[in-house]
């Protein structure tokens, strides 16, 4: 009888990782994950910073904090998609600036019309958010369904911006409610706004998405008052310009003559 050998060896399963080193591999840093929240902190205190400078009717001192706060607040999304974490604490915009702002600068002299119109704002930015927050997982990426409230903010504090003076008079200070009753309507609308979450910034030629940014903070740094109501009033305007361009494109071509 011949030997047939050793039989065949068993296969090796590899153990399934610990616990600890699964997760290690997956949770970030506690350093990276704070890095939301610091951003969050710092937007809270540029909402601060402006309720305090609007009280005292220093209005170039109060307006450019809602701006800075913009900027955080869309910093701090992006940089929470990057790491993967998501900031629990003070995660919105505080819709209550703006509005305190606006009603010290020009709505205070209408009385009780004037402090509707601004609790209109807060009351349509608190909607926004929360239609934002049960849509956002469904929601086409490239488009916010209504104005985002950090821009709504930014109309509103772009306007006082590149006027400080303030609204003294009850007749000057009526266009002032649609100043706070156009973009809170907007708001809670279902109109369609482009969203910058889906630029590319590793495009094939970087060098001129950095010239433009350049170019843009170069503009903004010397005319920094009618730059920023064109942008502001610009992103207002831009579903109307969106819609006439589509239909520009749209139109058929003119049959040949003959």
């Amino acid at each position: 009888m011949m030997d047939q050998g050793p039989g065949p060896r068993p296969l090796r399963v590899a153990p399934p990782p610990r616990p600890a080193e699964h997760l290690s591999a997956r949770r970030p840093r506690r350093g990276v994950a704070l890095l939301p929240s610091l951003f969050t902190l710092g937007n809270l205190f540029c909402g601060y910073a402006c309720v305090i400078y609007a009280m005292r009717g220093e209005f170039e001192t109060a307006a450019p904090f809602i701006g800075i706060a913009v900027i955080l607040d869309m910093l701090d999304g992006r940089i929470a998609r990057l790491t993967g974490t998501a900031s629990e604490f003070g995660v919105q915009f505080d819709s209550m600036a703006p509005a305190v702002l606006t009603f010290a600068w020009g709505l205070s002299t209408l009385g009780r019309l004037g402090w509707a119109a601004a609790f209109l704002f807060v009351t349509a930015a608190a909607l926004r958010l929360a239609r934002f927050n049960i849509q956002s997982a469904s929601a086409d990426k490239r488009y916010f369904v209504g104005m985002p409230s950090p821009a709504a903010a930014g109309i509103l504090a772009s306007t006082v911006y590149a006027y400080p003076e303030g609204l003294v008079q009850f007749r000057s200070s009526l266009p002032a409610i649609l100043l706070v009753v156009i973009p809170a309507l907007l708001m809670v609308s279902t109109v369609r706004f482009r969203s910058f979450k889906t630029i590319d910034l590793q495009a094939r030629r970087p060098f001129r998405v950095l010239i433009f940014f350049a170019a843009l903070l170069i503009v903004i740094a010397t005319h920094p008052q009618s730059v920023l109501v064109v942008i502001s009033y610009g992103y207002l305007m831009s579903p109307l310009i969106e819609m006439i361009v589509m239909r520009l494109r749209r139109k058929p071509a003119a049959p040949p003559a003959g």
